[in-house]
């Protein structure tokens, strides 16, 4: 991994979109980072399309397409996306993702058989506001169950039939073969407009856990945020390149060094 100053001023200039997971990415202990937001703002300003990947729930994904600097948002690790377009929220769902009615019984099943396995595991706070997956909390509040607990989590969810990636802070599991890569690359294309031979060198993503993994493979152009380094064992792919700083502190740290390069071409 590398720091995105040798990138260059010429790749710089060729970005389209700057894509980048939330929690622990552009937030520090859960809360959105003074300097994240701001960041947000000069990516927009400079002509960048800005889009949130999240395993973050619905409720939450209608507030942040009406109400932050962003062109949409991909969310539930890929069910859909939502964004606005002239002055109208619009939703995209995955093909492959399921109809939520079919699922919310299995899901609850799934949720009652994973807290009798695992007595110390809790239902994440923001379940009620999502449609398609049920998130399963080891570490957003306390106690944090560890990363070694997690990964039997997902394996649990995993043996039950379900899809499941490790975030930072929780176990989400999901029926259907979707993932963030998958929708975001749908995004990318039918709302963007960025054709599939682009994006290698249009799309910058920024990540930090296991469950951005499918990003780090996919787009050459990825960035860990330095608390990537907490999941190094648990990366097979990690991104091309690193910030020196954690966090939303990082990401800020990557925004700048982007923009720098920019107006350096354009010089």
């Amino acid at each position: 991994m590398r720091s995105l100053a040798s990138l260059g001023p010429a790749a710089a200039q060729g970005l389209r979109a700057v894509l980048f997971d939330i929690d622990d990415t552009i937030t520090e202990a859960g809360l959105l980072l003074e300097e994240s937001y701001s960041s947000l703002w000069r990516l927009r300003a400079a002509g960048l399309a800005v889009v949130p990947v999240t395993g973050r729930p619905a409720g939450w994904c209608d507030l942040i397409a009406r109400q932050w600097p962003v062109d949409g948002v991909v969310g539930e690790n890929g069910a859909f996306a939502f964004y606005q377009k002239s002055g109208r929220l619009e939703r995209l769902f995955h093909p492959e993702a399921p109809d939520p009615g079919s699922t919310r019984g299995r899901l609850a099943d799934l949720a009652t058989r994973a807290r009798e396995f695992f007595p110390s595991l809790r239902i994440a706070k923001d379940q009620d506001y999502r449609l398609f997956d049920l998130a399963l909390d080891f570490a957003e509040e306390p106690p944090d169950l560890g990363l070694e607990e997690a990964k039997r989590i997902k394996e649990f969810c995993e043996a039950a039939g379900a899809s499941a990636k490790l975030s930072s802070i929780h176990v989400n599991a999901w029926f259907g073969a979707y993932d963030k890569l998958s929708m975001s690359e749908i995004f990318l294309t039918e709302v963007l407009g960025i054709e599939k031979a682009e994006i290698d060198r249009s799309v910058l993503f920024f990540g930090d856990s296991p469950n951005d993994e499918p990003m780090f493979q996919r787009f050459p152009l990825a960035c860990g945020v330095s608390n990537v380094l907490k999941y190094g064992s648990l990366l097979r792919t990690p991104p091309a390149f690193i910030t020196a700083k954690p966090f939303g502190y990082g990401f800020a740290e990557g925004v700048d060094i982007i923009l720098g390069l920019r107006e350096k071409s354009a010089l």
